[in-house]
């Protein structure tokens, strides 16, 4: 299953790359949901439907991420439902290491090492960053040698009986969807499992603007999610917008009480030593090329979710923003930024 919308540069590589699977007991379908695009990725996936017939394309004309997982699903006819996406390349054993992690374990959900891989300088950058534990807080998808029980994995690979438990994906939500529906599995009881033998890989945003905004829509939509099930899936996702408010307020503050700056001072300093380490530490691993542009990753990561979880907190908890307001709000920028 997978959502598209304008995804002309990928969507070839990617289906293809899904296509191409080994062999798999029953046999599978490949099924897109595409936004409307306008961009010719339609004319692709035209393409690629006559040349086989395992692939069938269906309208998304809501052009919700969610929206479009939920109609593969009730489109698929296998047992096991994978979510893909249309920026990824998949290894040709994905679905068959899927259903081999799922049968030993027998989680309910499996997922596994997604590899960031750019093409040009910054994205190679992005993609070191992507995978060092300071960028997410350890988050344990963003660690392509982890092996055992998330709270998330990327994408997943679900047994189709999930959805009948818990229902489908929240069309409420912009982005997150995927982590609302696991903490949902989770709080039913069910297993998570991540396998670094599930392989794909991904290419990043292509600048720093972009990676700000994508993080910003992160942080905005998990409160949301946080407000739907009174709780958040880990502490480290209240970490950023914490330390935003932090700086925020002994920025207002110092302005009446001075010893406040000082306060600030120190907080700035700290987190500035930690991301010129984790980016020596980074640098060191993937190239010393990327070490200047590395601090200002790291910060894209923190702030934009930070700044991201406020506004969501302004809008869904202060204004009680209806989601639909909130997403006609980002797809004019007014809180993308």
């Amino acid at each position: 299953m997978i959502p598209c919308r304008n995804e002309r540069a990928s969507i070839e590589s990617c289906v293809r790359s899904v296509l191409g699977q080994q062999a798999v007991s029953g046999g599978y379908e490949v099924i897109v949901a595409d936004g409307m695009s306008d961009d010719g990725t339609r004319d692709i996936l035209a393409k690629l439907a006559a040349e086989d017939g395992r692939l069938r394309v269906l309208d998304n004309p809501e052009r919700i991420t969610a929206r479009g997982m939920n109609l593969g699903i009730a489109h698929a006819r296998g047992r096991y439902i994978a979510i893909m996406g249309a920026h990824n390349r998949y290894a040709p054993d994905y679905l068959s290491a899927s259903l081999r992690v799922m049968e030993e374990t027998g989680a309910d959900n499996v997922g596994g090492s997604m590899i960031c891989r750019g093409e040009t300088w910054l994205q190679k950058a992005i993609a070191a960053a992507h995978h060092s534990r300071f960028s997410v807080g350890g988050a344990r998808w963003h660690d392509a040698s982890y092996e055992g029980p998330a709270d998330t994995v990327f994408g997943g690979f679900y047994r189709r009986d999930v959805f009948d438990r818990i229902g489908v994906f929240d069309e409420a939500l912009l982005r997150n969807q995927d982590d609302e529906l696991n903490l949902r599995l989770t709080v039913a009881g069910g297993t998570i499992w991540h396998s670094p033998a599930i392989r794909s890989s991904y290419c990043p945003r292509g600048s720093l603007r972009h990676l700000f905004r994508q993080y910003l829509q992160y942080g905005f939509w998990k409160v949301l999610v946080i407000k739907k099930h009174r709780r958040p899936a880990s502490p480290r996702q209240l970490v950023p917008g914490a330390f935003v408010l932090c700086l925020l307020g002994l920025s207002a503050g110092a302005l009446f009480y001075t010893p406040l700056f000082y306060v600030w001072s120190a907080l700035v300093t700290l987190y500035g030593g930690a991301n010129l380490g984790a980016s020596i530490v980074t640098a060191a691993r993937a190239g010393w090329r990327y070490l200047p542009v590395l601090p200002a990753v790291f910060a894209c990561y923190h702030f934009g979710y930070g700044i991201g979880f406020l506004l969501g907190i302004i809008h869904f908890l202060v204004l009680r923003t209806p989601p639909s307001a909130a997403f006609t709000q980002l797809t004019r920028g007014q809180v993308s930024g």
